[in-house]
């Protein structure tokens, strides 16, 4: 499945790891280009995981329109393909408004599926995946991670040992048709060459993320994240699979479920959110469409946004596509 190029090629993608200031960056772009966002996260997508999940506030949602929030309900999947199809369809929409779609996130997998297309694989198969669950309990995750890495070395050589939820796809893939999933997985630049018009991402200095991770999971904590975990996990239905794992979220579950104190709970999510934030680098890294902006900490929004606007981009119209003036770094809707 290819994501439309002619949408590709008249959005802007602003990318990169948690807490690295993509939001505020965004809504000033949004803001002085005339631009709509486009949430480019698997998380956002569940209605009721909002601040877990740092969603934007009405506020920000009446300042600049956002799309691709609150789409699910967390007891529903929701996958790359199906990402893939409604934003398409929120960035036609954009487009026809002669707004610009700025799509806005640090999820690596629908970046990677956007930019390069995606293999599709089979169906889940929710037995065996219990199967797998099951022995994940009984023997850890270290013992789940190896057992893949007999299997496919190159999808546990890119997954965490904790990434149970996606190790355990890996194995679904490779039982149900002989074959590893990164063989299906080696996604290359789109027929045409296509490319979006504007591709960027956010590299911080790793100390100043951490430390911003650190402040980011307080105020968290303190705008009420313990409730919004209580409130989803004692619905009916609970969250699903993956809205049940969500980075944060489990491990609240956990302090509530009596299985840790609150105080260990909370240092557990700031470890783990770095560890996340690292994998998240090799994601965009790993990206040559998108380049990279160096982020020290020091720098003000206005002063990012300007380095953004300077980078040479692609200009296109419908149907059309031209550069854009290397010079200036501009064209005349401002960019």
């Amino acid at each position: 499945m290819n994501f439309p190029a002619e949408l590709l090629s008249q959005s802007i993608i602003l990318a990169g790891p948690t807490a690295s200031g993509k939001s505020a960056l965004a809504m000033l772009l949004a803001e002085r280009l005339g631009g709509e966002i486009v949430a480019l996260d698997s998380m956002t997508v569940y209605r009721g995981m909002d601040i877990g999940t740092a969603k934007p506030t009405r506020a920000d949602c009446e300042r600049v329109p956002h799309h691709m929030l609150d789409v699910v309900d967390p007891e529903e999947e929701f996958s790359v393909a199906e990402y893939l199809r409604q934003s398409a369809v929120a960035i036609e929409g954009i487009l026809e408004r002669g707004r610009i779609p700025l799509i806005v996130g640090g999820t690596g997998l629908y970046l990677r599926a956007m930019l390069r297309g995606m293999t599709a694989g089979p169906e889940a198969d929710w037995e065996l995946r219990r199967l797998w669950e099951q022995r994940a309990r009984e023997h850890g995750p270290e013992w789940l991670h190896a057992t893949l890495r007999e299997m496919d070395p190159a999808a546990a050589a890119r997954l965490h040992p904790n990434d149970m939820r996606r190790i355990i796809r890996a194995i679904e893939v490779f039982e149900l048709t002989g074959r590893p999933i990164s063989a299906g997985q080696q996604h290359g630049v789109r027929a045409g060459g296509m490319a979006a018009r504007l591709a960027v991402w956010l590299d911080p200095e790793r100390d100043w993320l951490r430390e911003r991770i650190g402040q980011r999971v307080d105020v968290m904590m303190r705008l009420g994240w313990l409730d919004e975990t209580r409130t989803l996990f004692e619905r009916t239905p609970g969250p699903g699979r993956t809205a049940g794992q969500a980075l944060g979220y489990r491990e609240l579950a956990g302090h509530l479920r009596g299985e840790t104190t609150l105080e260990a709970a909370v240092a557990q999510i700031r470890t783990l959110t770095c560890q996340f934030a690292k994998r998240q680098y090799t994601w965009f890294r790993s990206l040559g469409e998108c380049t990279g902006i160096r982020v020290t900490g020091e720098e003000s929004v206005e002063e990012l946004a300007a380095r953004v606007l300077s980078i040479p981009q692609t200009r296109t119209g419908r149907g059309s596509r031209q550069a854009a003036n290397p010079e200036s770094g501009v064209n005349e809707r401002g960019l």
